[in-house]
C-alpha cells in the first residue's frame, strides 16, 4: 500500500493465528491534531462511536498511567459503560487497555500509533489484542465496525472544522 493512497474508509483485519484486530485509517490532519482528538476528552466525545450515540466522560487522565471512563448513551437512554488505562501516552503513540463494564472478562490491549504521511495527512495504525479468539469474536459481532466507521466520519469533519454528523447530544464530555 503506498501512502499516496489515502485510507478514508477504515480497514478492519482479524488476524488469522492471533487474537488481534487491526485498524488502519488516514485523517487529512497532523499527527498532533489527531493525537489531541483522542487525549482531549471534550473533542473525543465529539466523534468517538456509532453517530446514533452520545458520550460522556466521566473520567480522562490521558497521560502515562493515567485513566478514563466514559459511558455512550442510546437514543432510547440505554447507557453502554467503558473503561481503561492509559499505559503509554507520547506524541504519536497511545498504549490502553479497554474494557465494556457489560463484559468485564474481555480485557484487551490497545496500541495506536501515528505516521505522519507528508502533506498533512495522518495515517492511524491501531491493534487490539485480546485475551482470546472468543473474545475477538465478541467484539467483531458487536457491530464495532458501525461505531469505528461512523466515528472516523465524525473525526473526519471535526478535524476540517465543520459540525460533527450525529445527535444533537453527542460530544456531552466531562
Amino acid at each position: 500500500m503506498s501512502t499516496a493512497d489515502h485510507l478514508r474508509t477504515a480497514t478492519i483485519d482479524a488476524d488469522p493465528d492471533l487474537p488481534q484486530i487491526r485498524i488502519t485509517r488516514d485523517f487529512h490532519a497532523a499527527p498532533a491534531q489527531v493525537l489531541r482528538a483522542h487525549t482531549d476528552p471534550e473533542l473525543y466525545a465529539q466523534w468517538v462511536g456509532p453517530k446514533d450515540l452520545s458520550t460522556r466522560i466521566e473520567h480522562w487522565d490521558a497521560r502515562t498511567g493515567g485513566a478514563w471512563a466514559m459511558v455512550n448513551i442510546g437514543p432510547d437512554g440505554e447507557e453502554y459503560s467503558f473503561h481503561g488505562s492509559f499505559h503509554d501516552v507520547t506524541e504519536d503513540r497511545i498504549v490502553q487497555t479497554f474494557t465494556f463494564d457489560g463484559w468485564p472478562e474481555g480485557v484487551s490491549l490497545e496500541t495506536m500509533r501515528l505516521e505522519d504521511l507528508g502533506d498533512g495527512w495522518t495515517r492511524m495504525h491501531s491493534t487490539s489484542m485480546f485475551d482470546s479468539f472468543e473474545s475477538r469474536a465478541q467484539m467483531l459481532d458487536s457491530g464495532m465496525d458501525v461505531g469505528v466507521h461512523e466515528g472516523y466520519a465524525a473525526l473526519d469533519a471535526l478535524l476540517a472544522g465543520d459540525p460533527v454528523p450525529g445527535p444533537s447530544t453527542r460530544g456531552a464530555g466531562a
